[in-house]
């Protein structure tokens, strides 16, 4: 008996490393697979349209809370259905010519990852438009189903009052806030 308890205390470290280690998880996000849509309202009209996920890598730990990387978004994709809006949009509001990349880089997150099925959580981190970074937490489900994870969140940015230009003219007046759905899938990989 005393040799299969010390068997097992000393198998006891090879055991539970894999679940220390799937811990420390990366996701990689698959640009084909995301989307960015947006809304914006506004007198007699309402726009919508969406943006291209260019890149994204999440580093996280769910047992510290941890979490750092880099989601971008090709600022220049917009597309609204009307090329003559979307270019307005691309020169005057978003000057993608001096500003291409939209990102968000998480800090840290609340609540709980789960290692598979649907979680919801808060992540905070710096959302970087026109330039100018600005600090914005936005509610998240994740859904992990094997090496797969997709991750949903809603949210609002207050493009106006982080300095861009207003699109509104005459009597065509549009919302100060514009309204993003974001989507993003891709693999779920154990890091170091």
């Amino acid at each position: 008996m005393k040799n299969i308890a010390k068997s097992l205390f000393l198998a006891l470290p090879f055991i539970l490393a894999p679940i220390a280690f799937a811990q420390h998880q990366n996701f990689t996000v698959n640009p084909d697979a995301g989307k960015v849509a947006f809304s914006l309202g506004g007198s007699g009209h309402h726009v919508d349209g969406s943006f291209h996920v260019q890149s994204g890598s999440i580093d996280f730990d769910r047992s510290a809370q941890a979490i750092s990387g880099l989601v971008v978004v090709a600022a220049g994709s917009g597309n609204s259905g009307d090329q003559g809006r979307d270019k307005k949009m691309n020169s005057d509001v978003l000057d993608v010519a001096h500003f291409a990349e939209i990102a968000f880089a998480p800090k840290s997150f609340q609540g709980t990852i789960a290692a598979s099925g649907d979680s919801t959580i808060q992540v905070s981190g710096v959302f970087t438009l026109h330039g100018t970074a600005h600090e914005l937490t936005v509610p998240m489900q994740i859904h992990i189903e094997g090496s797969t994870l997709t991750a949903k969140a809603h949210f609002t940015v207050p493009y106006v009052q982080w300095g861009l230009k207003d699109p509104s003219i005459f009597v065509l007046k549009v919302a100060k806030v514009v309204d993003i759905d974001l989507t993003l899938e891709g693999r779920l990989s154990s890091s170091k």
